[in-house]
């Protein structure tokens, strides 16, 4: 007889934009909310007993009103008052996992009166997991979409050549990525207090982009490796970074036909494939931890 396995339901993508006014300058919290729930609902499959069942639409509207009535103070912190709420109001319900994406707005700086008007910014969306199973958190950050590039300090030689291999060494290239990262906080429990979420993101970020900036890149693995060091050397409260990588090639352009030298000491041009790329990932770990992000990223 088939049995069932591993399940959950819930919410996914429920957009709230929460405005904070303090008098004439407002503040704007704008996330992209999925909630999954799960627990004892073997017999909704079995045989479509709604009993345990918290409807979707109700998660739902959770979502909004915790907006209203706890505000955004970060998209950790809001996604952990919703999780321990779903897990101590239902009986039924054993674990929550709350994912979040957070846009970020820049305000428009006018000679008006007010401070109400913003600008998208579109650097890289904002990324956060929360996990809870009514005595332990497992909090999840990290970003997507955060688009680097050195235009030197970075090389590709040395490596395994057999007879398909075409591609010329490199010892003075572009070096450019779309970076897709997660972190792994050590707070699980309650009694501990908090990270500060928003800080932590900021100065996490910041590692990240210094570590890329400052590494002579020998391969990108090599500038992969550099940057989930320097994150967990300064940042006290992770215990693991995952990255994805893409390679976003950057070939340069053969202009002999048309009788012009085009070298990288001179300032060359080049042409920029988006595929096919080459996809580096990894994990870098505070020494004595185990790994617990996915190694799929897309699984997380």
């Amino acid at each position: 007889m088939p049995i069932l396995g591993p399940n959950q339901y819930g919410k996914a993508e429920n957009r709230v934009v929460k405005i904070t006014r303090d008098g004439a300058t407002h503040h704007i919290k704008d996330l992209n909310v999925s909630v999954a729930l799960s627990g004892d609902m073997d017999e909704v499959h079995y045989s479509g007993s709604n009993a345990n069942v918290l409807p979707t639409d109700t998660t739902k509207n959770t979502v909004y009103a915790f907006a209203k009535e706890h505000g955004i103070e970060s998209a950790e912190q809001f996604g952990i008052h919703l999780a321990r709420h779903f897990v101590t109001s239902q009986e039924p319900i054993h674990r929550a996992r709350i994912r979040i994406e957070e846009y970020a707005w820049e305000r428009i700086e006018h000679s008006g009166e007010g401070a109400h008007s913003f600008v998208r910014t579109g650097q890289e969306t904002r990324l956060a997991q929360i996990t809870y199973d009514g005595s332990s958190w497992e909090v999840v950050s990290g970003l997507k979409d955060l688009v680097v590039m050195n235009s030197t300090d970075s090389e590709f030689w040395g490596y395994v050549k057999d007879k398909y291999t075409t591609l010329p060494e490199a010892h003075d290239r572009i070096l450019a990525t779309r970076v897709s990262a997660r972190w792994r906080f050590n707070w699980t429990d309650d009694a501990t207090p908090t990270p500060d979420w928003d800080e932590s993101y900021e100065q996490t970020k910041r590692h990240m982009l210094q570590a890329f900036a400052e590494t002579y890149s020998l391969s990108l693995q090599q500038t992969l490796y550099q940057m989930g060091a320097r994150i967990i050397d300064h940042r006290a409260e992770i215990d693991e970074v995952r990255f994805s990588l893409p390679n976003q090639h950057h070939f340069l352009v053969d202009l002999q036909p048309f009788g012009l030298k085009n070298d990288t000491a001179d300032g060359a041009v080049y042409f920029a494939a988006d595929r096919p790329y080459g996809l580096i990932e990894a994990t870098v770990l505070r020494d004595g931890c185990a790994a617990k992000i996915p190694a799929d990223l897309t699984n997380l």
